[in-house]
């Protein structure tokens, strides 16, 4: 495939998501940005959310990582199951009775001032740090299959990239990205498929034959017995429920889809939903990585050192060509629905939480164009930086650092859902900013002490400082705050 070619598919596709821009945003509400109106069909919502769900790394990541792990991450997937139906009984009704816009205005509400801007500088930090990061790995294989061959710098491909998404989400934000996300979970499957379709082709199989080979493979092994093995059932499926918790209940980004819907039961409606498809999505997924080694291993080709590499090498140089349209499809959709997305959140949060703007106030609608495009260029620098630190191990290393702003989201909400406490409000900052730090030593110091390496359990006990710290310096209930 030709950059040419690729360049043509991705103008293409970028104009379709223009045409739906155009359309979603006919006669909408001042609001419609933020809330999209209260009026997203549940159904909708709960299929676009599965292309949201899935970024351009998960997408080659989740296939290769097969070689690895055999289907060992459907336990994590059965735990992310769970805590979604945790997330639809919990959290939605207490958002949707307090009536958010942005999720951390609970903190306002239950809490004060303090805690409220807290929250919302932890969630800002870890959003742009991680969306960046996410942008910043596609777009270096945009810049290696198309514009370096046309000559086009690193920084005009990102600020091309940042340029589009900012073109068909600034008029009615998450509005629009309900139903650009439809598209884009529609040919991330459609990539899947098309793959699974050619590898059984060119293997002279029919599909029954193939989903027998797979059935049969060795790496279709689910579960982990092995206690002392990172991949064990329990620790997984545990791990599964925090993290889609935390990173996902407590996350304007995943959380404000939902709160598009016209009211609490079709928000559950539309999280139960997805959680089911969402499972069946990444059994797919890691079928696809079965079939791809069997593949390799029909035609003989070596598996790359990074398991990364399987899923781009198979459709570059042995699928036919269509499937490598839609494989970059597929990458492309992965990527913008989660950049759409966490450009709008924190736009949403930014107007909202931090300047405090009513969404329906005349002046809101500058104010947010012009701070979505300052978000815009402030992503594009932090990952121009990353590019030219062209260091993998560091920039991996600020995500990680990113996760651990997780925490203290965890440990305010636990707070306010578990107790009728209040904080002491000027202490929350300064409890918030400890516990991060607090919790890497700890992560530093256990494998030498105790041999042991620290994982999803991090999260947990940052978020347990964060809410023993709180409970330590908590005031009696003056009566303030909301009851949940």
């Amino acid at each position: 495939m030709t950059a040419t070619l690729s360049l043509s598919i991705i103008i293409i596709y970028f104009a379709v998501l223009l045409v739906i821009a155009r359309l979603t945003s006919r006669k909408t509400s001042a609001g419609a940005f933020f809330d999209g109106d209260k009026s997203s069909p549940w159904y909708l919502v709960a299929f676009g959310t599965i292309g949201a769900s899935i970024s351009g790394v998960t997408f080659v990541s989740v296939p290769g990582e097969v070689g690895h792990n055999a289907w060992h991450y459907l336990q994590f997937i059965g735990g992310n199951f769970i805590g979604y139906l945790i997330i639809a009984a919990v959290l939605i009704p207490l958002y949707y009775r307090l009536k958010l816009v942005s999720i951390y205005d609970y903190l306002r509400q239950r809490f004060g001032w303090h805690s409220h801007k807290t929250g919302a500088a932890f969630f800002l930090l870890s959003q742009f740090i991680g969306a960046s990061f996410r942008l910043f790995l596609v777009v270096g294989v945009m810049q290696i299959l198309i514009f370096d061959e046309m000559g086009v710098p690193f920084w005009a491909t990102t600020g091309i990239s940042l340029l589009m998404i900012w073109a068909y989400i600034r008029q009615s934000g998450i509005k629009t990205i309900v139903w650009t996300d439809t598209l884009q979970t529609a040919s991330i499957i459609v990539a899947v498929i098309a793959t699974v379709a050619a590898i059984s082709d060119g293997m002279g199989t029919n599909l029954t034959e193939l989903v027998k080979a797979i059935a049969e493979h060795p790496s279709c092994d689910i579960i982990d017995t092995d206690i002392s093995s990172p991949s064990h059932w329990l620790k997984q499926i545990l791990s599964g429920i925090a993290i889609v918790i935390v990173m996902n209940g407590l996350d304007q980004n995943i959380m404000q889809k939902s709160l598009t819907c016209k009211n609490k039961r079709e928000a559950q409606k539309n999280l139960c939903t997805f959680s089911v498809a969402f499972v069946a999505t990444n059994i797919l997924f890691v079928a696809l990585g079965t079939a791809l080694y069997i593949f390799a291993q029909y035609k003989g080709v070596e598996t790359p050192q990074s398991t990364d590499d399987l899923f781009p090498m198979i459709v570059k140089t042995v699928l036919p060509q269509g499937v490598g349209i839609a494989f970059l499809i597929g990458i492309i959709a992965a990527a913008y629905s989660s950049a759409d997305s966490s450009l709008t959140a924190l736009t949403t949060v930014m107007c909202i939480d931090i300047m405090e703007l009513k969404i329906d106030a005349p002046e809101t609608k500058k104010i947010r164009e012009r701070t979505t495009i300052v978000l815009a260029i402030l992503m594009m620098l932090t990952i121009c930086i990353f590019r030219a630190v062209n260091d993998r191990s560091i920039v991996s290393a600020i995500f990680t650092i990113a996760g651990y702003t997780y925490g203290p989201l965890l440990g305010l909400f636990a707070f306010g859902i578990l107790t009728d406490w209040q904080t002491r409000e000027k202490a929350v900052p300064w409890i918030a900013i400890a516990a991060p730090i607090i919790s890497w030593i700890i992560s530093i110091c256990a494998p030498i002490l105790w041999g042991y390496k620290m994982g999803f359990e991090l999260i947990l006990i940052n978020g347990g400082i964060v809410f023993a710290g709180l409970c330590i310096t908590s005031i009696k209930n003056n009566g303030k705050g909301v009851n949940t």
